[in-house]
């Protein structure tokens, strides 16, 4: 059961609300449309229930709020647009990537992509996906997690007959399994086909809450409404003349003093009443009604009837129908006792949803990382730029061979490992927000600690990998060009390798906050080049004087306050890590990462305090 009470949104400036005190809801088993022309508010109540939108009100599925779900992908589906991946993700590798987000195995995608008759293309990228296979691919993202509910904005807008066919067969598949759907629509014809109920609104306010044969019979079909004092004869007079003149005319008392006659005109009713002398009170032609329930009660007054039982409805909610013939909504509509729709001022304000992370975060980024040609063209560019300078660099004699080995010439502000490194951290939150996979209806990127120290985690893996690879790739190169006898073995190689790991890891944690924090991956590679940039040079001249103390001793003490025994090379190696620190590159990129982080943590906090 979705039951969506008193849905109110945030009015902008002194327009009114989008979506006003709306109260509703979707059966379990049964297809509901969300019924309205463009501006009418159906997507605005869509977010607003996934608490995607601020405003005022709450959404029950099953009896819990999507913020005390724990687990919503698996509790309900959401299809808004295009689906928001990558472009040159493969469909395979994007349904995988969704399935560690949802806690799901991830022979799941395979089982999707079947399901929606997309296992012959699964190696197809997203960016060249035509508009039929997209939304496949959207409903495949949406059913990953085995939700109970559906809900879709405009599923078949754009799509063929034969698409929209499918689309809908498989909608009716989900909901006769004992699951809720609830899609918007604007075309009422639609809404009558393929929907069980209908929900129809106008200027974000309820107009109708309908069955469908219902919705069919008094709104699509043209009518002449008539309200007269003697209806029961006027529709006996209309009924005989019909007959005896053979053509369809059906005549509907709608109660009391009102009559819908299908089939026939204004003109044809006019004559027929005036020629037996039946009083009218009101004649009109009406075709699909759906003015909110404050037009109708003017309208009604208007003509000089009097108001519902309920008194005129106003603007708290659908006290009365949308139209005469429909007679006032059915309690049974509505929710019950058990959930009571709240008055306009105690209602609650709607929860922000909370960003969570992926439920298996490691695996998520993983497969994000991997998911994508760009990761592979970045090594392999970061590895032919760099066996070209080293070669070069070798070429003089005059360079280092730890900068040899590296590819980093004097010029450059960082070796292309370390640049590549950082690089690919960035990309790591970029593409988040730039194809935001993990929130639905395209919100906030989560900023949850398990998602940022896989991401963390993974970088640095791919940083320490680029730094062996880029290394071994330079050694053999030279090794190929100038022979091995030329390229000796450094007495202080401990101390050069924590010194160029630092420098790389650390460059790929500082895209990957930096990317983080300010939401862009132009962000997180201007935060590696600010190091060696603006940070490292003023720090040089500061670290540029003497020092009169030394940490020389510091691991042999260590060694004896831990009481623990370890080698000399690990006296090396911690030696190494203290030199790296204390060089000026090393001291700006501690700097730079720890200012990141709490820019990270702060801003994640405030954003969930606002929420």
């Amino acid at each position: 059961m979705l039951q969506a009470i008193g849905l109110t949104s945030t009015p902008r400036r002194d327009r009114p609300p989008a979506v006003d005190d709306l109260t509703f809801e979707a059966r379990p088993g049964t297809v509901t449309a969300l019924l309205g022309p463009a501006g009418s508010g159906k997507t605005t109540a869509l977010r607003l229930m996934l608490q995607l939108e601020p405003g005022r009100g709450v959404t029950y599925f099953r009896g819990r709020p999507l913020h005390r779900v724990a687990h919503p992908a698996r509790e309900v589906g959401v299809l808004f647009g295009d689906v928001p991946g990558h472009p040159s993700r493969t469909l395979r590798s994007q349904l995988r990537m969704l399935c560690a987000a949802a806690g799901v195995p991830g022979t799941r995608a395979d089982e999707m992509l079947q399901a929606v008759g997309l296992t012959g293309v699964h190696d197809q990228r997203i960016g060249t996906l035509p508009l039929a296979m997209d939304r496949r691919l959207g409903l495949a993202s949406a059913l990953l997690g085995d939700p109970h509910a559906l809900l879709l904005d405009e599923p078949a807008a754009g799509l063929s007959v034969r698409e929209s066919a499918w689309l809908y067969e498989l909608l009716r598949a989900h909901a006769d399994e004992g699951g809720t759907v609830l899609y918007a629509t604007a075309d009422p014809k639609d809404a009558a086909r393929n929907a069980d109920r209908i929900v129809a609104l106008d200027g974000g306010r309820l107009t109708a809450d309908q069955d469908a044969a219902e919705f069919a019979r008094t709104r699509l079909r043209p009518r002449v409404a008539v309200r007269t004092p003697h209806a029961a004869r006027l529709a006996a007079v209309l009924t005989q003349e019909s007959r005896a003149a053979r053509r369809p005319v059906e005549v509907v008392t709608e109660g009391g003093n009102r009559l819908s006659v299908y089939g026939s005109d204004c003109a044809t009713v006019g004559e027929s009443a005036f020629r037996n002398g039946v009083l009218i009170h009101r004649l009109a032609d009406e075709t699909g009604d759906t003015r909110s329930p404050a037009d109708t009660a003017a309208a009604r007054l208007s003509d000089g009837s009097a108001p519902d039982a309920g008194g005129s409805p106003g603007p708290a909610g659908p006290v009365g129908p949308a139209h005469p013939a429909d007679g006032p909504v059915p309690a049974e509509r509505l929710p019950g006792p058990s959930a009571p729709r709240p008055a306009e001022p105690s209602a609650p304000r709607t929860h922000r949803a909370r960003n969570r992370s992926p439920l298996r975060p490691l695996r998520y980024e993983v497969r994000r990382l991997l998911g994508v040609p760009s990761t592979f063209l970045v090594v392999a560019g970061v590895l032919v730029v760099s066996v070209a300078l080293s070669v070069l660099l070798a070429r003089s004699g005059r360079t280092p061979l730890p900068a040899v080995l590296a590819g980093w010439p004097g010029i450059s502000p960082l070796p292309p490992a370390a640049l590549g490194a950082g690089l690919l951290g960035a990309f790591s939150f970029g593409e988040e927000y730039r194809y935001p996979a993990l929130t639905t209806g395209r919100g906030a990127v989560p900023r949850r600690l398990g998602l940022l120290l896989a991401k963390l985690a993974v970088a640095a893996a791919v940083g320490a990998f680029l730094a062996v690879l880029v290394v071994v790739a330079d050694l053999e190169a030279l090794r190929l060009v100038y022979g091995g006898e030329l390229i000796p073995v450094p007495g202080n190689w401990a101390g050069l390798c924590a010194n160029w790991f630092g420098l790389v890891i650390g460059c790929a944690w500082a895209g990957v906050l930096g990317a983080g924090v300010f939401r862009a991956a132009a962000a997180g590679v201007a935060a590696v080049l600010a190091v060696p940039v603006l940070f490292a040079p003023p720090l040089r001249t500061v670290l540029a004087g003497a020092s009169g103390r030394s940490v020389a001793g510091l691991p042999a003490r260590l060694r004896e306050f831990a009481s623990i025994e370890w080698s000399s090379a690990a006296d090396r190696w911690v030696m190494g890590a203290l030199r790296v620190v204390g060089q000026p590159v090393g001291v700006a990129l501690a700097m730079t990462l720890t200012v990141l982080l709490c820019a990270y943590v702060l801003t994640g906090l405030r954003g969930r305090a606002r929420w």
